[in-house]
């Protein structure tokens, strides 16, 4: 049974999907070590939305980005790599007074103890976002709309544009979320909890990690993370090594008056209430262990806009994130569409088979030709 798909009305000319968040140039370090101990460090870039829209442009869709950057080299530089990819960055604002966020890290998995992250962004011109200077026209102008919980926690002034994107609206698009729980960017209390579960649940798609529910909510579980979020048409719940559990069905009310479009889609694709989807993940000889989460939403995205089952979207989300993992940085090309659709649609068998390592999206082989154990 196929999921809710984002709405299909002038898709010729319509953006797929317009991404809200801060982007930041990125150094990585030359070597492994302490922060305290590498001798240098190349530059990249780093944001959440900003990574989900550069996948999904690579991946042929017509995606923009929407943040604030300063009027500085950090800013001229973010916006042209992010275009490079061929995202629309027109409506990009720039910032005269506030500079461009940037950030350090080591070379190890973010996930152990030895992993060091160093942000200045406090003050960024991202952080002044506000209902007031960001363009509402554009944000609404795509059959999706993707927000994460970063931009929440960056200020009072980014809570509240969130929280007008995702208030009901006629004309709202799907709105897709990812809770993206980042602790030490929140001011301190349980703040962070209650703002995250409340534009959770005024979204229509949301992604959120087992790990990240427990430690924002103290919810332990799939059914207990759907439990306390009963609004939204779909939750996509990110289980690690295990995979990923999809709950979608019809939820109680409309989330907008948009006839025919992304949120009449998300409130009406005839599903028994609470179908779940339990797919596996994929084994991946990882390289680095960064921007697998927004390269799991851009696979997922990018299936939901064409109108795929749920459990091919997940696999495509698995694909994705698979592309990801096995390169160094945030960003990749991910496999030729026609690559990733035969992998996608293989049996279940075939599928807990492949074994995914570096060079693999490039090679347009035959499912059975992937590297296998």
């Amino acid at each position: 049974m196929s999921g809710p798909a984002a709405g299909t009305a002038d898709a010729a000319t319509t953006t797929d999907v317009v991404c809200l968040g801060e982007s930041m140039v990125t150094f990585l370090p030359s070597q492994p070590g302490r922060l305290a101990d590498v001798p240098s460090f190349g530059r990249g870039i780093g944001g959440a939305e900003s990574n989900v829209a550069c996948a999904l442009a690579a991946a042929g869709h017509r995606a923009a980005w929407v943040g604030r950057v300063g009027a500085d080299g950090f800013g001229d530089h973010l916006v042209e790599t992010i275009a490079s990819y061929g995202v629309d960055t027109s409506a990009v604002r720039r910032d005269p007074v506030r500079p461009t966020g940037i950030y350090f890290r080591t070379a190890t998995d973010r996930g152990t103890d030895t992993h060091e992250v160093a942000y200045y962004r406090a003050g960024s011109a991202a952080s002044a976002m506000s209902p007031d200077n960001v363009p509402y026209e554009d944000l609404l102008a795509g059959r999706i709309l993707h927000l994460s919980g970063i931009t929440a926690a960056l200020s009072a002034d980014c809570l509240a544009l969130l929280r007008g994107l995702t208030a009901a609206r006629p004309g709202r698009p799907l709105v897709s979320f990812d809770v993206n729980h980042r602790p030490h960017l929140w001011r301190g209390g349980d703040a962070d909890a209650s703002v995250l579960l409340e534009l959770a649940r005024r979204a229509d798609l949301v992604f959120v990690g087992e790990d990240e529910a427990e430690e924002a909510w103290g919810i332990v579980g799939a059914e207990a993370i759907r439990a306390a979020l009963p609004e939204p048409a779909v939750v996509v719940v990110k289980r690690g090594s295990a995979g990923a559990t999809v709950f979608s069905g019809l939820r109680p009310g409309p989330r907008s008056s948009n006839a025919g479009g992304a949120g009449n889609a998300a409130g009406g694709a005839g599903f028994d209430p609470d179908t779940v989807t339990l797919v596996p993940a994929l084994r991946v000889d990882v390289v680095a262990a960064v921007g697998a989460g927004d390269a799991f939403a851009a696979g997922f995205l990018s299936a939901t806009l064409r109108g795929l089952p749920v459990r091919e979207r997940v696999r495509h989300g698995h694909l994705m994130a698979a592309a990801v993992l096995t390169v160094p940085g945030d960003l990749t090309d991910p496999p030729a569409r026609d690559h990733a659709d035969r992998l996608a649609a293989l049996d279940d068998d075939a599928w807990g088979r492949l074994r995914l390592g570096p060079g693999w999206t490039a090679a347009d082989r035959a499912p059975e030709e992937v590297r296998t154990p």
